[in-house]
């Protein structure tokens, strides 16, 4: 791709690092950026600057937020004993979309994967037993991917439970194996969630 511009390559470069993104369509996002009114796309980077110098993660769950505690954390009417573990804060929207849960979350960064050199040490697991050790949960629900790496991770957390005063549950396998929850309709995840069943019977199947 021949560019009249090194400015216009240089941001097309940097689009298309951007994931499902390729040099065309970078080259046609950035053309339209520079077609809108500059106050525009002056506004679009600096709410990209304040992302990248101000976000934050929640201390108590690992979730997105803006402040020490996001916005779910530091809800009063949430139950905080109850604690719904995800991979990451895509699941987090998934599931506040179905309005079926009004307990805390718990984002693991991530899940289980040898292949891609991803152990327990490099998500937030430990956290998630402390709080279990500390008795701030009394259930815990399982809600990663239905995938061998999310089923790994679920099991290896339920290890690190046992013997502790916590119950563990999974969401109801109304969502099919393999399956991301954020690409799942909010009705059948809001189901999931409600038809939860004890994790130890979900080893069984």
């Amino acid at each position: 791709m021949n560019f009249s511009s090194k400015l216009l390559e240089k941001a097309v470069d940097e689009v298309s690092l951007l994931p499902g993104i390729g040099k065309r369509t970078a080259l046609r996002l950035v053309l339209h950026l520079l077609n809108r009114p500059k106050s525009q796309t002056l506004q679009l980077t600096k709410a990209l600057e304040d992302l990248v110098e101000n976000i934050n993660f929640c201390k108590n769950c690992h979730n997105i937020s803006d402040g020490e505690l996001c916005e779910i954390c530091n809800n009063p009417k949430r139950n905080s004993k109850i604690v719904c573990v995800v991979e990451d804060v895509r699941d987090v929207m998934a599931i506040e979309n179905t309005a079926q849960f009004q307990g805390h979350y718990h984002v693991l960064g991530g899940k289980i994967s040898p292949m891609e050199g991803i152990g327990p040490h490099n998500l937030n697991i430990e956290t998630l037993v402390n709080k279990v050790k500390n008795k701030q949960i009394s259930e815990l629900i399982f809600a990663t991917s239905s995938t061998i790496e999310g089923d790994t991770t679920n099991f290896y957390i339920f290890k690190q439970l046992e013997g502790l005063d916590v119950i563990t549950t999974t969401i109801a396998r109304g969502i099919s194996v393999g399956d991301e929850l954020e690409y799942t309709d909010e009705v059948t995840l809001g189901r999931s969630i409600i038809n939860r069943i004890p994790f130890e019977t979900s080893l069984k199947r």
